[in-house]
């Protein structure tokens, strides 16, 4: 393969002379200040001349004023916060410094450590509290949050705020707490803001001075090291890469542009489409990086499994990156991070393969990995150890880790739902890692070619660096809750009224209104792909919930279930209850595992392959029909498969062979009545003529989206009707709700309103509500665990949760806390506010399982759970379950919480949780 590299005229983009009185380095309001005894010793003490925008930024700090720092990745905004630091300490004063990540928290606690000494710096998240009373704290933003609502002392004496990433409060999640922070903050704190390069810097500035008071804006637009857009491409007639600059004077590439039109696919002999371009191989891009001298790369790659097929795709080729000395390095730090893990966890992480890849040069880095694997990759990557890392998005934010080039394999992402095209505001964070300050004297943006999305648009988003800043905010139960214990009415109102996001509310009307038409029209869309004409889909996705719902609680093993099992053949049509395989499917395959388990191999309309076992039905399976299968008999055979799903499909199903009089058969409600029924139910369900549509599962997930998209009609009708209402009169329909359940009574709150105030968790009314009825108590640590589970746990993608409780009682209190969340939906839908997320029993199984004293390996086994996924739920858990430890009206309960936090915290989670401040 040849490559050709980047010329032309089009070189790096030129970076402004930094003492030009035009300069792009911008600052409002700030007084030129007199450097005292404290900042001379801070400029001596970095070894390098400040900048600029730097010096302004410090001004604004000695002039007593608040500051906000808008500046490209790897500008050395950082300094101005260490200033925060150093005048804090100098003055006898606190200084606290918040992240939006614990990884960001600990990654600065260690700088701050190796700065000022550990007996002056802490750390505070939901994993670690270390000298929490020292005069520097890092911390996250939550954290804080929740210091300022219970009035704690560790306020006292506070002079500094710092909010790194503060451009994280447009985050629909956790963002309206930086809003919390800035205007709830004592008064006599100054903030310091560091932000990515946002389009209305100035109006976040401005929005801030009228909360707190003088507020300095500095911003930077000139990058620390110049960028070098690229666009790489393979050439089918030449058969080499092409890597062209994307903008040439500023405009998109004519050369760039005309490639792209000849390579569109045209018709081909056989009218198969051929196309001139191809998309470059992730082993071919990373050798023409290594033959350019462009590595070090971070590879953005928006899949985790892709990420880890990209390494091992390198590897496959046989090319290391790495000398020998290099590779006895990393095995040491890998080593050094993965030694609290036993030799069983390694093994079930895959320790082996992933060091091997490390050794090689190459790492994936995603929220999948362990933290230890993960710190242990950024590790050897800022040492220049591993060469190439194929990382997903969440690598875009903070961590300290820049390359010399980033490659972005494809300018769309899935979102769960959807592909959503790229923003300015995310290219600019994944590009804003390249180029490495004082090393690199350009950083190059690499763009792949693809098929799907043509080159103005790579163009236009490389030429747009800036995005606009939005807010998130809106009152929570929790946050109306103190509101309510520390102010009067006027004054909680008008503190709302103080929010970012109604400073910038008048302005949304419009895009509301866009937003409607939009959703009205989705809707109509999603009503015609849910008709089918074969029958009435929404009947039938009535009977498979019915089926589905029969099917939750499934009965031990029987003899029963395990002789029809036995009796089944190849070709046999069966029906499966619930679950990822419920309906049809047709038996490829039968064997009997060690220990009696009879096991079939199966295939669906939809040709996903599914292992059957007895568990998998509650009752007694009996054919339902019968197919032809292919000869030659090829089972794993791709066309073999395509046939019998194609059969499968077509097939008409007839009765199950009667079950008897299910209430003579069986006492009425009992373990085996419930599963017959599920099988006669789910039967039903089958033989529905939508059931044998080719398009069926379409036709249902159009239903389910048609009943989103009608909420969200809903929901914008009544936003838009009563868009003039303020976050004030929001808020005072949270407060209804707490009112009607009894949280709050007139202003002022219950006993039950009193235990929100110190819940802090997404679903917070939920699980005070569960609390308060009851739902928790008279459990073992263990169940306690797994019902908890329920609040943090959300299913990634359109998979359904396992349906499984390891006890009578937690299979019992299941459906009390899905009836308080049903209620609570019902009473929010009615109130015009945001839906809780509905609890997710989904991470139950492994929650009991990991506190009941299982080894990783059993616990996650075959389950297809990833290990960061594992910890990070169990982190997320713990965090809860020590808060109900705290806060549970019930004196068992909140014993029975802590034992269970304790018991998880153990294992690969206990190392995952590990801080040190050495380098």
């Amino acid at each position: 393969m040849a490559f050709a590299s980047p010329a032309g005229p089009a070189g790096p983009r030129p970076a402004p002379d930094p003492q030009s009185s035009s300069g792009p380095d911008r600052l409002t309001d700030v007084p030129t200040a007199e450097p005292d005894a404290v900042r001379t010793a801070f400029v001596a003490g970095q070894g390098f001349e400040l900048d600029g925008f730097q010096r302004r930024a410090l001004d604004a700090l000695d002039a007593g004023h608040s500051v906000v720092v808008a500046a490209p990745t790897g500008s050395g905004k950082t300094v101005v916060a260490e200033y925060a630091v150093a005048r804090a300490l100098a003055e006898g004063r606190k200084a606290f410094y918040t992240t939006p990540l614990k990884a960001l928290s600990n990654q600065k606690y260690g700088e701050l450590v190796r700065r000022h000494g550990a007996a002056s710096v802490g750390l505070l998240t939901g994993d670690n509290a270390i000298n929490g009373d020292a005069p520097v704290v890092v911390m996250t933003t939550e954290v804080l949050r929740n210091m300022i609502y219970a009035a704690s002392g560790a306020l006292d004496g506070l002079r500094y705020v710092v909010l790194d990433e503060v451009h994280y409060l447009q985050n629909a999640y956790r963002g309206p707490v930086w809003e919390e922070v800035i205007i709830h903050a004592p008064p006599g704190v100054d903030l310091v803001c560091l932000s990515a390069t946002v389009s209305n810097v100035e109006e976040l500035a401005d929005w801030i001075r009228t909360v707190r008071g003088e507020t300095a804006t500095v911003i930077e637009d000139r990058r620390p090291v110049a960028l070098h857009d690229l666009y790489l491409l393979g050439d089918k007639t030449s058969d080499r890469l092409l890597m062209l600059p994307t903008l040439v004077d500023g405009r998109p590439n004519p050369e760039a542009v005309s490639l792209d039109a000849k390579g569109l696919p045209r018709p081909g002999p056989r009218g198969r489409a051929r196309g001139r371009l191809f998309t470059p191989r992730r082993p071919e891009v990373v050798e023409m990086l290594r033959e350019e001298g462009m590595l070090p790369a971070i590879c953005f790659i928006f899949s985790r499994a892709a990420c880890d097929d990209a390494v091992t795709q390198c590897m496959r080729e046989g090319r290391r990156l790495t000398t020998i000395d290099e590779r006895r390095q990393i095995r040491a730090i890998a080593e050094a991070h993965v030694e609290g893990l036993t030799d069983e966890d390694l093994g079930i992480l895959e320790y082996g393969s992933w060091l091997a890849g490390m050794e090689a040069g190459y790492a994936a880095h995603h929220a999948g990995l362990v933290p230890p694997f993960k710190e242990a990759v950024e590790a050897c990557f800022a040492a220049g150890l591993v060469k190439v890392v194929f990382a997903t998005e969440t690598l875009s934010l903070g961590i300290n880790m820049p390359a010399r080039s980033v490659v972005i394999e494809k300018l769309t992402k899935f979102t769960g739902e959807r592909h959503e095209f790229l923003t300015p505001g995310e290219y600019t964070q994944l590009t804003g890692r390249a180029g490495r300050r004082g090393i690199d004297d350009v950083g190059y943006a690499i763009v792949l070619w693809s098929p799907f999305v043509p080159f103005d648009q790579v163009a236009g988003l490389a030429g747009a660096r800036t995005y606009a800043l939005t807010s998130s905010f809106r009152p929570t139960y929790n946050m109306a809750a103190n509101l309510v214990r520390r102010y009067p009415p006027d004054q909680a109102h008008h503190l709302l009224n103080l929010s970012f996001a109604q400073y910038r509310a008048d302005s949304d009307v419009v895009r509301l209104e866009a937003q409607l038409e939009r959703s009205q029209h989705a809707l109509e869309e999603a009503l015609r792909a849910a008709g089918c004409s074969r029958g009435d889909a929404a009947e039938y996705r009535r009977m498979l919930r019915v089926s589905e719902e029969s099917s939750r609680q499934r009965p031990s093993m029987t003899a029963e279930v395990v002789a029809a099992l036995e009796r089944v053949k190849p070709g046999d049509v069966l029906v499966v209850p619930g679950g990822k395989s419920g309906g049809r499917v047709a038996v490829l395959s039968t064997s009997r595992r060690r220990g009696g388990d009879v096991r079939l191999r199966a295939i669906t309309p939809e040709r996903r392959i599914v292992n059957l076992g007895p568990r998998d039905f509650p009752g007694t399976p009996a054919p339902v029909g019968r197919i032809p299968l292919p000869t030659p008999f090829a089972p794993t055979n791709a066309g073999f498969q395509r046939q019998v799903a194609s059969a499968l499909t077509a097939a008409s199903l007839q009765p199950a062979p009667s079950r008897g009089d299910l209430h003579g058969h069986h006492p009425r409600g009992g373990r085996h009545w419930r599963g017959e029924l599920a099988m006669a139910q789910a039967t039903a369900a089958a033989s529905h003529p939508v059931a044998a549509c080719p398009d069926a599962r379409a036709h249902l997930r159009a239903l389910d989206r048609a009943d989103r998209l009608q909420r969200d009609v809903e929901r914008l009708e009544r936003r838009v009707k009563g868009r003039t209402e303020s976050l004030a009169r929001l808020f005072d329909r949270v407060l209804q709700v707490l009112e009607d359940w009894d949280y709050v009574e007139g202003w002022r709150l219950t006993p039950a309103g009193e235990r929100l105030a110190r819940l802090y968790h997404e679903a917070d009314l939920l699980v005070a509500e569960c609390l308060e009825t009851g739902a928790l108590d008279g459990l073992g640590p263990a169940e306690l665990a797994a019902l908890v589970s329920v609040f943090v746990f959300e299913q990634r993608g359109q998979a359904e949760p396992a349906a499984w409780w390891p006890t009578a009682r937690l299979r019992q209190r299941w459906p009390m806390i899905d009836t308080i969340a049903t209620e609570l939906n019902r009473a929010e839908d009615a109130a015009g506010l945001p839906l809780t997320r509905r609890p997710d029993m989904g991470f139950a199984a492994f929650a009991y399982r990991w506190a009941d004293g299982e080894d990783l390996t059993h616990v996650i086994g075959d389950e297809g759970l990833s290990g960061g996924d594992f910890v990070r739920n169990v982190k997320q858990l713990i965090d809860l379950l020590r808060q109900l430890g705290d806060h549970a009206p019930d004196a068992a309960t909140a014993a029975t919480a802590r034992r269970a936090s304790d018991a998880l915290f153990r294992g690969v989670v206990a190392a995952s949780s590990v801080v040190s401040p050495v380098a």
